[in-house]
């Protein structure tokens, strides 16, 4: 009878092993999400100002190719140029564990779903996972606008081409995009989650966020840090004009984790698991 035991046992763990579906991957998130709401809030923020500053990488090959590119191609497709590169800081800050905020949108909210946290303790932990990619992205943006010309690898030219492109958009067009992005964020930390390969994890990343920026959808910490570093560069951009983006894009970016994934896979699981039970 304990051998018959041990068999299912390990048949079962074997059938998870190959298949995972949908309640298996929520349960996942679940708990990673309860355990980030378990760590000391310092230890998060130090996590969350590293990932501001590794998704400036994002920013600096990108803008290199539009410094490269400038005037030697024509201006409408150097974002598409820019697209291929743009994927290298999110697998960076990805695989190296660090908490960024379009990541964890969906993520921080099962808690609040599943009746495990409150409203309160989302709102508290986004703000500290925010205001640490943001601090990280001021810091990296501020010094790849000074160490950048100096290398020769980006000009000022290209910074400011790069910002008027993510910026120069209604509020309402950047508000949709931002939403669309998010979608896609909360997508990519779903997917990983089933992803057990590096290699997988990778091609997951890159592919999604190639069609971020392919797409030129709007991030709302990568474009903190191309919004920012143009107002640090011309006075086309000025300090409400990076406030106003950095607040429509931050919204978008979290309807679209919190309504498109979050809500509608919790929706999902209670709705299978309903009728399980009939």
């Amino acid at each position: 009878m304990e051998d018959k035991n041990v068999e299912e046992v390990i048949e079962t763990k074997s059938e998870k092993e190959e298949v995972e579906d949908q309640d298996d991957i929520l349960v996942k998130q679940l708990c990673e999400g309860l355990d980030t709401y378990k760590k000391n809030r310092l230890s998060t923020f130090l996590s969350s100002f590293m990932a501001g500053l590794e998704i400036g990488f994002s920013f600096l090959v990108v803008v290199i190719v539009y410094s490269l590119f400038d005037g030697k191609v024509e201006k409408e497709f150097i974002p598409y140029l820019a697209a291929f590169v743009y994927p290298l800081g999110f697998i960076l800050v990805v695989l190296g564990k660090s908490v960024l905020f379009t990541e964890q949108t969906s993520l921080l909210t099962l808690p609040v779903l599943g009746g495990k946290k409150t409203f309160s303790d989302l709102m508290g932990l986004w703000g500290t996972v925010i205001l640490g990619n943001l601090v990280g992205g001021y810091l990296i943006g501020a010094f790849l606008v000074w160490i950048g010309p100096e290398l020769d690898i980006i000009t000022n030219s290209g910074i400011k081409n790069l910002a008027e492109h993510v910026n120069h958009f209604s509020r309402e067009v950047i508000l949709a995009s931002s939403v669309l992005a998010g979608w896609l964020m909360a997508l990519l930390s779903w997917i990983i989650t089933s992803t057990h390969r590096v290699t997988g994890k990778i091609l997951v990343i890159y592919v999604i966020t190639f069609i971020i920026a392919l797409a030129g959808l709007h991030h709302s910490i990568v474009g903190s840090i191309e919004v920012f570093a143009g107002f640090l560069v011309t006075d086309e951009i000025t300090f409400i004009d990076y406030l106003t983006f950095q607040g429509t894009s931050l919204l978008g970016n979290a309807l679209g984790g919190v309504v498109f994934v979050a809500i509608l896979k919790y929706g999902a699981f209670l709705a299978n698991n309903s009728d399980s039970k009939e």
